[in-house]
């Protein structure tokens, strides 16, 4: 049977480490990202020269007019509108791949791609698992390059030379493809 000892050093133990795991720990995480990290440790925010944020380097956003490379498709279209509101809300559409709607958002997303003379390929055509993914593969940014510098009256080898400075390679060396963050990408080619 339990004695008032054992219940006192249960109730002390118990204490301890509440104090340890919900306070001082995330008390030295959070210090550690503010003086060594800082960036990332506040999400990586990107912001115009009146110190106003324009987006996070961390996810996708929108771009659909001609004068900026044109991210993933998303199915919650990165979290913004009147359905979703600006939740912050990720997600994949959980279609299967005999789905009729699934397939008739593919072929849609084709046949902007063809009106506009881009070559589909497939982080164009399909969404990302999260629907925020802030990248597209290098193929996919020098398909985008004839477009864009029509519509910015630019010459393609200025903004090929843009994309290969963008390019970010795999995490850590080893994991994922090398790929372009369109958000970076697109103020780059502002600043031109």
């Amino acid at each position: 049977m339990l004695s008032i000892n054992d219940f006192s050093k249960a109730i002390r133990v118990t204490f301890i480490l509440w104090i340890l795991t919900a306070v001082i720990y995330p008390s030295l995480i959070f210090i550690f990202g503010q003086l060594f990290v800082s960036f990332q440790a506040n999400g990586s925010l990107i912001k115009d020269n009146q110190g106003n944020v324009i987006g996070s380097t961390l996810i996708g956003q929108s771009f659909k007019r001609d004068e900026y490379f044109w991210s993933r498709p998303s199915v919650i279209n990165y979290s913004i509108g009147e359905t979703a509101g600006n939740t912050g809300v990720s997600g994949a559409s959980n279609l299967a791949p005999s789905n009729p709607n699934l397939i008739e958002n593919i072929e849609a997303e084709i046949k902007l791609l063809k009106e506009v003379n881009i070559k589909p390929t497939a982080d164009l055509v399909y969404t990302s698992g999260s629907g925020l993914d802030p990248h597209i593969s290098i193929e996919s940014a020098q398909n985008q390059i004839n477009r864009v510098a029509t519509a910015r009256n630019l010459d393609p080898n200025e903004i090929e030379l843009l994309i290969t400075k963008a390019v970010e390679g795999r995490f850590l060396g080893i994991f994922g493809e090398p790929g372009v963050n369109v958000l970076k990408l697109n103020i780059e080619l502002d600043k031109l």
